[in-house]
């Protein structure tokens, strides 16, 4: 069916070449308004379906500050609510890292304190049992990247929270992409106005679901 419209086409093309050395003014008006009245409904027929998605798919400005309000309020929005015990259970666990890291260095942080005689006021607390009679230099180098890594789990965190906002945007923004095995291409043919206002033909492949 396509060859044949392809066919009918350049046949109308070959007639009214012949037509337009006579009235050439004639033959432009003619292929303008087709060229109109073709693009027109096909505006029509996208503005249509443009409507349509902007009620099935969020904003997704919309959806980045409600992942940025609560993380995984996005993810919920976009329909992965899979990926919100994901994202609490990153959290929880980088979570309970840093308390026990930070925990470990408050302990050598006291034990460094009350190595030196001087350091008798106790003041970050009394010395851990499992750290007595250790040397000072190695209580400080522990404590140092104790202190280190604690300090680097924060960083962590924050990718986490940017890493659940940046999911949300950018799916939210993919949504809109069909990704089916349906998906078909439809090849329009049609007439249109080229350089100098000179008949043409113009062609048009669009992609939808079938």
């Amino acid at each position: 069916m396509k060859w044949v419209n392809l066919i009918l086409i350049l046949f109308l093309f070959s007639i009214q070449d012949l037509y337009a050395q006579q009235n050439p003014e004639f033959l432009n008006s003619n292929y303008f308004l087709l060229e109109s009245r073709i693009n027109s409904e096909y505006s029509a027929e996208h503005a249509y379906r443009d409507t349509t998605d902007d009620g099935e798919f969020p904003n997704p400005k919309s959806v980045m500050f409600k992942s940025m309000m609560i993380p995984g309020w996005g993810q919920i929005v976009n329909r992965q609510i899979w990926k919100v015990p994901i994202i609490y259970g990153l959290f929880a666990g980088v979570g309970y890292y840093t308390i026990h890291l930070n925990g470990q260095y408050q302990d050598y942080r006291a034990a460094y304190y009350n190595s030196f005689p001087d350091n008798d006021d106790l003041r970050f607390g009394p010395t851990p049992g499992y750290l007595e009679g250790i040397n000072a230099n190695q209580l400080q180098s522990n404590r140092n990247s104790l202190r280190n890594q604690r300090d680097f789990m924060f960083v962590v965190m924050g990718l986490a929270y940017g890493l659940n906002v940046l999911d949300a945007y950018v799916f939210a923004h993919m949504r809109s992409f069909d990704v089916s095995d349906d998906l078909s291409a439809k090849t329009v043919i049609q007439p249109a106005m080229i350089a100098d206002r000179s008949p043409g033909v113009s062609l048009r492949i669009t992609l939808y679901n079938r």
